[in-house]
């Protein structure tokens, strides 16, 4: 009992590590994503069609691969990035990758939460574009990112379990190694009953902070 109790806990601390790191990068690449889709959209004050069409293709396309796939097709990217393309390290790069257009399109879609007239009062403040996006859309709309970065977490809760069937390392990999393979369905429900958990907590830290920021308004 005290090998499958260390296995969780070595695989539960990998799990924590693969979601975090990945939430970390997505959150620096994803927010500012977010934003060049919301300011460059049409009738916004950095008016971009190509640019605008370009991002939003490319978001669109990442979105529309299932992870699994994904994960194979990064395989070499992966490799010449970290030097080796399985393990709990490898396994950042793709989930990184498939949570920085979800990040950003929510961020998109918290910043269009901003009332127009709050950003067409800083314009006529004469306002630089710089200044209404940290002064006003971010600040505005700080309580709906954290709600995305949320959901964005527990999205790639999922993730991570399944980059545990390529040897992601990892809550999954235990699941599939211990559990499946060696028709150990006591491990498998141990893994899951682990993850939902973590589900739960994310969920739950993520509304407390959201109620905060709502509050400080």
């Amino acid at each position: 009992m005290s090998d499958i109790l260390n296995l969780l806990l070595v695989s539960t601390w990998e799990s924590i590590y693969m979601v975090f790191s990945s939430v970390a990068i997505a959150t620096f690449f994803g927010i500012p994503l977010g934003v060049l889709l919301f300011v460059t959209d049409k009738q916004q004050f950095l008016k971009s069609d190509i640019l605008n069409e370009i991002l939003s293709w490319i978001v669109n396309i990442i979105r529309s691969i299932p992870f699994v796939i994904l994960l194979i097709l990064l395989l070499p990217f992966t490799k010449l990035i970290v030097g080796k393309a399985i393990g709990t390290t490898a396994a950042i790069v793709p989930l990184s990758i498939a949570a920085v257009p979800l990040v950003g399109r929510l961020t998109e879609n918290a910043l269009r939460e901003v009332p127009k007239g709050v950003i067409e009062a800083a314009q006529s403040m004469g306002a630089s574009p710089f200044q209404i996006i940290t002064k006003v859309l971010l600040p505005e709309s700080l309580p709906s990112i954290v709600s995305g970065i949320t959901i964005t977490t527990i999205n790639l809760v999922g993730y991570s379990a399944m980059a545990g069937v390529i040897g992601g390392g990892g809550l999954g990999d235990v699941a599939v190694r211990f559990g499946y393979n060696r028709f150990r369905p006591d491990i498998m429900l141990y893994t899951v009953a682990i993850l939902v958990v973590m589900v739960q907590l994310i969920q739950m830290a993520g509304d407390a902070f959201v109620r905060h920021l709502s509050k400080n308004r």
